[in-house]
């Protein structure tokens, strides 16, 4: 093997375990390169989480949504979701960037989608769920020493807003619907908050459709060749 080839092979060894190290891969689907990325564990922010957390490091997942959507290759993103929450700001920041991609994306919830989970699995344009998910929406809540001023009950409504109006801009449920999940009491123990199965997920409008991997890789298929149809026609 000649020497450029042989740089060329551990170039891409090194690409495809920094793919798995990073939780995602680029499939091949009808003659489309559709990439799924999955978001899992906690979505890590501005503070480094315990090495035993299974964490979504914000700074991994936004560079690589700049090179999908400015990839000539990639057609579709498949997210999977299965997260407890972690950082609101993290975790918007990289919903408002999925719900402003030019790239087909859809989104399947596996497992859990909580807290600031929500916000990810409506951003894409297409949301899945298969039936033994669970999605849990409950208050904006902070971990440490929070300071009993006004100003700080301010800053949480004002947060809470900016997920309330995400929520309701990217999917089927109205915002004073919303709120009312995440205000509802004696359903979470010691805390305010709903917990919606896959069916009560669609059937509130949170979510667009149960279903699994298949069907959002058929959705995604076929908006791809949509798409191109319409490039093509003009």
């Amino acid at each position: 093997m000649s020497e450029e080839n042989e740089n060329q092979t551990k170039n891409e060894e090194n690409s495809a375990a920094s793919d798995f190290e990073t939780g995602s891969i680029t499939v091949e689907k009808d003659g489309h390169f559709i990439h799924c990325l999955t978001i899992i564990g906690q979505i890590e922010g501005h503070y480094i989480l315990p090495s035993q957390n299974k964490t979504t490091k914000y700074e991994h997942v936004i560079p690589q949504l700049v090179a999908i959507e400015e990839s000539k290759e990639i057609e579709g993103l498949l997210i999977i979701l299965n997260t407890v929450g972690g950082d609101v700001e993290a975790g918007l920041a990289i919903a408002e960037l999925l719900s402003t991609m030019k790239t087909p994306t859809a989104s399947l919830v596996l497992g859990g989608g909580h807290s600031i989970g929500v916000p990810l699995a409506v951003s894409c344009r297409k949301s899945f769920i298969v039936p033994s998910a669970t999605m849990t929406v409950h208050p904006v809540r902070m971990n440490g020493l929070v300071l009993g001023v006004p100003q700080t009950l301010s800053y949480f409504e004002k947060m809470q807003d900016r997920i309330v109006n995400f929520v309701e801009n990217n999917s089927g449920i109205s915002a004073d619907d919303f709120r009312a999940l995440m205000m509802k009491t004696g359903e979470l123990i010691m805390d305010v908050g709903t917990v919606l199965d896959g069916d009560g997920a669609v059937q509130c409008g949170l979510i667009d459709e149960l279903g699994g991997l298949s069907n959002a890789l058929d959705f995604l298929d076929k908006t791809i060749e949509e798409e191109n149809a319409e490039c093509s026609g003009q």
